[in-house]
């Protein structure tokens, strides 16, 4: 035991002789564990809200969304373009079994003016399932009977953003809203879902069939009336599969889709979407670390660049231990102790900086940050590492000092 604190006492003593410098070589490894705590927690606080949002509509959803179009030999990518048709989603409803609900719908965004308040909304065109199919939530007022639907009533759903934007002295319910010549009534607030993935704060609901009378695309070719995506809500989880299953051939059926081509249409399930996006925001939150352990690279340098220092300070030091028999290996495992020391120093404070840090971010309401205990494992053990590999250099150095030379150095 004492082999082992006796290093350890060596190493404060030169910690606190030379406080200054310590204080900067502390500083430097402090601001690289911060960073690489704070943008990792930003990177998974993204990942879990955009799954906790994914997870709240429920885990038996299913998404079919358009083919892709190319522009300028550039595909665009799924979504967009005019494949899916509101008979394809009655086609679901009578043919497909093992389904609660399906909710197409169309989505435009346009200027909505309310008195002397006006904003640009995200208008959505929706069938009356689509609030049990998305787990809509109505802090006031009712969702659309199907009665409303058919008739094409102008009626509104309105987000907690769109509402204090608004209406923002009074209460949205029964008010009235004006879309281009068309004059809407407010019948229905959702409650607030924050700013995070697919919030629905600043979305405007309209009943699909006036949408599409409105802001609708129009028919397609075969004069079917062209939407934005359908969502269907399966019986059970267990019945994902099949039913996934047996929409893909039924809108290959429909879509005349010849056997080995590729579909024009994307059928996925709400495991496939949380599973693609966990998987691009992990390599986010990668690149985000990466990016703040430069400056953990450059607070290394700067701890072998005093390391460096304090062996010529110390050489006589070296010489007078290696004349009184210390070997190199013990010279080498002491210099290795004081890197080690000041960096794990620095990993300790820059955990606790870091982990404020984030913690005042998410207080802020910009962005949602998750501290984990392996990267606050990960930051202490890569900073001690640190100081062991920058340490290395100075180390080899000290051991390898000549001791009659080393005793010459005033």
């Amino acid at each position: 035991m004492k082999t082992f604190i006796e290093p350890l006492q060596t190493a404060w003593v030169s910690v606190i002789t030379h406080k200054l410098r310590s204080f900067l070589t502390i500083l430097g490894v402090v601001i690289g564990i911060s960073a690489v705590i704070v943008l990792m927690s930003v990177g998974k606080g993204v990942t879990a809200s955009i799954v906790s949002s994914l997870t709240s509509l429920g885990t038996n959803l299913i998404f079919v969304q358009p083919g892709s179009t190319t522009s300028g030999g550039v595909g665009q990518g799924f979504g967009s373009a005019s494949t899916l048709t509101m008979e394809d989603a009655n086609a679901i409803a009578a043919n497909v079994a093992n389904i609660n609900a399906v909710a197409p719908y169309s989505t435009s965004s346009t200027q909505v003016v309310a008195g002397s308040y006006n904003q640009r909304v995200q208008i959505t065109g929706v069938t009356p399932d689509y609030q049990q199919v998305n787990n809509i939530l109505l802090g006031e007022g009712d969702f659309f009977s199907l009665a409303q639907y058919d008739s094409n009533t102008k009626a509104a759903i309105i987000g907690a953003t769109v509402a204090a934007n608004l209406f923002p002295d009074q209460d949205p319910l029964g008010q009235k809203v004006r879309m281009s010549n068309t004059v809407f009534t407010i019948v229905g607030l959702m409650t607030s879902s924050g700013s995070g993935f697919n919030s629905n704060d600043n979305k405007m609901l309209i009943p699909l069939s006036t949408f599409q009378g409105l802001l609708s695309r129009g028919v397609n070719a075969s004069g079917q009336h062209i939407i934005n995506a359908i969502n269907v809500q399966a019986s059970s989880k267990d019945a994902i599969p099949a039913v996934k299953a047996d929409i893909t051939a039924l809108l290959e059926s429909r879509h005349k889709i010849a056997l080995g081509a590729t579909d024009d249409f994307s059928v996925t399930t709400s495991d496939d979407l949380i599973s693609t996006i966990t998987t691009a925001t992990q390599s986010l939150t990668l690149l985000l670390g990466a990016i703040a352990g430069i400056s953990l690279l450059v607070g290394g340098i700067g701890v072998m660049n005093i390391m460096l220092v304090s062996v010529m300070e110390r050489r006589r030091e070296i010489g007078i231990r290696k004349a009184l028999g210390a070997r190199e290996r013990d010279i080498w495992g002491q210099f290795l102790v004081d890197s080690a020391l000041l960096t794990f120093t620095g990993g300790i404070i820059g955990v606790i900086v870091g982990w404020g840090g984030s913690y005042l971010i998410n207080r802020s309401g910009v962005v949602t940050t998750v501290v984990t205990s392996d990267v606050v494992i990960l930051a202490v053990v890569v900073s001690v590492g640190i100081g062991l590999f920058f340490g290395f250099y100075p180390a080899w150095q000290a051991a390898r000092l000549d001791p009659i030379q080393a005793l010459r150095s005033e």
